[in-house]
């Protein structure tokens, strides 16, 4: 009987390898641990760095991994590649020279001795750094790649390294499934470095995305080779990121670069926009060391593209630089929640680096949203409060030949039809008049103002309370002031909602006024 148990149980054995002295040669071509289980999805909390970005043939670049957490974490085992970053599937390239023996090997993968870097033993580790030297027929660019294992059933699987550019070369990568691919990022993107060696634009002012999970983030760094430019963008959103560069301060003919979360598979990609349509998405891929990170809905996207590349924007010129989030529906792209983050000037990408801020609005466009909030939310609620519920008061008491209430209704009225108008022209004199395309906000806003300037003569032309036409003045000036107050709370809560300004913004500008 129990003969038969054992023979049973052998049935539901499962073959699993394990190689704590590193020689995991069976993992060099996709980096996968044969440990019988699933790698973790969280963010690796190690960091690959190299000491260099450009290279030339026979050249040496110093490999660091380490841990990027300040907790007391550790890993034991590890496997190091360097890849064409245009074919990140193709067999490694170049090979390792080790600076530290006690806990480092080299391995062959493929035909190259030493084409890869892996533990020698299962000891905890914080650091192992090394030399990778290039070949002599070397990639113009090559992507380094690591497999890390911190305890037998948690490990990441192919977390993105940086990417190194072989000096002097302009070729653009093909199409190609394997350009199409989205490493992990090693760790999430840092600050650090704003102003010094990199130009940040963020929102809110001096936020960092490594510490703040509400800090939305874009930075771009030229190559010392001044051939391309690696860009970074990270926010919180349930769909995706963007950002565009424009010749002005308005969607339409702009170059974008989206960032887009298609059910926790990361989607990286360039197009172009044109009006307020649906954005036209590349045919070929223009990008490439593309890598990505989802975690607690935050997305954080790295990619590098050549500074002057065909039917893109020259990066050499200078740009308004949008930076949006918003929702994605089966695929599609669905208009952003709320206003772009615009820098206040244009920037070159290429240029000195600089640490800059954005606007949600130009100002004249904040007052504009400010004065139709005052009016149909303030002035004109408290008119029709005043003209429903006090005319009982001071019922002997006039002023200037006329009811109090009748004269606080009236000015009160009056200051909003003012302010509306005003509030009306201001976007005309941003925008130099009407532009085109407009959309139903725009049309919204000629009914309100028309229905305002209706009531204004209706007011004014108001028959007498005896006359037989007083009953349709005043079904009149209820359905006119009800179909525009309406409209125009509609227009207001668009106005709070696509300004991007939070209630202080509001306050300050209220009192900048």
């Amino acid at each position: 009987m129990l003969l038969l148990l054992l023979l049973a149980l052998t049935g539901f054995v499962v073959t699993v390898s394990g190689y704590s002295r590193g020689q995991v040669g069976v993992s060099c071509r996709d980096l996968v641990p044969q440990h019988g289980y699933e790698p973790s999805q969280d963010s690796p909390p190690y960091s690959l760095t190299v000491d260099r970005s450009t290279f030339s043939p026979g050249d040496q670049i110093t490999v660091s991994l380490t841990v990027a957490s300040s907790s007391s974490i550790y890993f034991k085992g590890f496997l190091i590649e360097a890849r064409d970053a245009s074919s990140l599937n193709s067999p490694a390239v170049g090979f390792f020279n080790l600076t530290e023996t006690n806990e480092a090997q080299v391995l062959k993968c493929g035909q190259n001795q030493g084409s890869a870097l892996s533990h020698k033993d299962s000891s905890r580790k914080t650091h192992i750094q090394a030399v990778w030297v290039s070949p002599r027929n070397t990639p113009s660019r090559v992507q380094f790649l690591v497999t890390v294992v911190q305890e037998y059933k948690v490990y990441w699987v192919r977390i993105a390294g940086p990417v190194v550019s072989l000096r002097g070369a302009t070729a653009s990568p093909t199409t190609s499934a394997q350009t199409c691919s989205v490493t992990t990022l090693s760790a999430p993107f840092s600050s650090v470095g704003c102003g010094v060696n990199k130009s940040c634009l963020r929102d809110p002012v001096d936020c960092d995305p490594r510490s703040d999970p509400h800090c939305f983030f874009l930075s771009f760094t030229p190559s010392e080779s001044d051939e391309s430019v690696m860009f970074e963008v990270s926010g919180p959103a349930d769909g995706y990121l963007a950002f565009a560069l424009s010749l002005d301060k308005w969607m339409g003919n702009d170059d974008i670069y989206l960032c887009v979360n298609n059910g926790g598979r990361t989607i990286i990609t360039a197009g172009f926009v044109s009006g307020r349509s649906q954005p036209e998405l590349e045919t070929e891929t223009t990008l490439w060391g593309r890598a990505s990170r989802l975690v607690n809905g935050v997305i954080q996207c790295r990619f590098h593209r050549n500074i002057i590349q065909r039917n893109r924007f020259d990066l050499n010129l200078s740009y308004y630089i949008f930076l949006a989030h918003g929702r994605t529906h089966q695929g599609l792209i669905n208009r952003h929640d709320y206003q772009p983050l615009i820098s206040t000037s244009q920037k070159m990408v290429t240029g000195p680096p600089q640490d800059f801020g954005g606007s949600h609005s130009n100002l004249l466009i904040k007052f504009h949203a400010v004065l139709m909030l005052t009016a149909w939310m303030w002035t004109v609620s408290t008119a029709i409060f005043i003209a429903r519920h006090c005319k009982n008061l001071w019922c002997d008491t006039t002023l200037l030949g006329q009811k109090v209430w009748f004269q606080l209704h009236r000015s009160m009225m009056a200051l909003s039809v003012g302010l509306s108008c005003v509030a009306f022209i201001l976007p005309f004199i941003y925008r130099g008049g009407w532009k085109q395309p407009a959309d139903s906000h725009h049309f919204t806003g000629w009914v309100v103002i028309t229905l305002t300037v209706i009531q204004s003569i209706m007011a004014i032309l108001r028959p007498s309370l005896q006359s037989p036409r007083r009953v349709l003045f005043k079904w009149m000036h209820f359905g006119a002031g009800t179909v525009g107050q309406i409209l125009a709370g509609k227009m207001t809560n668009l106005e709070g909602h696509f300004s991007g300004d939070t209630q202080s913004d509001w306050w300050k500008i209220l009192q900048l006024a």
